[in-house]
C-alpha cells in the first residue's frame, strides 16, 4: 500500500511551533508500506516555526491577522502535483490542522474551538477521491 502521511506525524519538525506530532501508533501502522511524507504548509513556503494559522471564511489567517492563504494554496498545489500519478491508497493526516484536518478544524477565532470541516489539503484530497484517515483514528496494529 502507498500512503501519504503528514510529515509531522512521522517526527519531522515541521509543525508551526517548530516541533512535531510524532505518533508511534501511525509509525506502527505504516510499517512495511511505501510512505510519502507531506507538509503542504512548508512546501508552500511557510517557515518553521511560524505563527499559528486557522481557516476563516475560506482564508488562511494567522494569529497576527496576516492572510497567508497564498502559501497554503501553493503548498496544496505543489503537494497534489507531487502525489499525482502515484496511485496513493491512503492519506494519514494531522488532526485539526488548517492544511490536513480531515474531520475537524479550528474555527478561526484562536479560541481552541473546533468545528466540523477539512483543511485545505484534506479538501483537495477529498476532491480527488483519495481516502483519508485522521491520525488520531489510526487503528492499533
Amino acid at each position: 500500500m502507498k500512503i501519504a502521511v503528514s510529515a509531522c506525524l512521522l517526527g519531522h519538525n515541521c509543525k508551526y511551533s517548530g516541533g512535531n506530532n510524532r505518533s508511534q501508533k501511525v509509525l506502527d501502522y505504516i510499517e512495511g508500506h511505501e510512505v510519502i511524507p507531506v507538509c503542504p504548509e512548508v512546501t508552500g513556503g511557510l517557515s518553521t516555526p511560524r505563527v499559528p494559522v486557522e481557516l476563516k471564511n475560506d482564508r488562511a489567517v494567522n494569529r497576527d491577522g496576516e492572510d497567508v492563504t497564498e502559501f497554503f494554496q501553493r503548498g496544496v498545489k505543489l503537494t497534489m502535483e507531487k502525489l499525482a500519478g502515484q496511485n496513493i491508497d491512503l492519506a494519514i493526516l494531522q488532526p485539526r490542522s488548517p492544511s490536513c484536518g480531515c474531520k475537524q478544524i479550528y474555527d478561526g477565532t484562536f479560541s481552541k474551538t473546533l468545528i466540523e470541516g477539512k483543511g485545505m489539503f484534506a479538501q483537495a484530497l477529498a476532491e480527488t477521491g483519495i481516502p483519508m484517515l485522521d491520525g488520531d483514528d489510526v487503528p492499533e496494529k
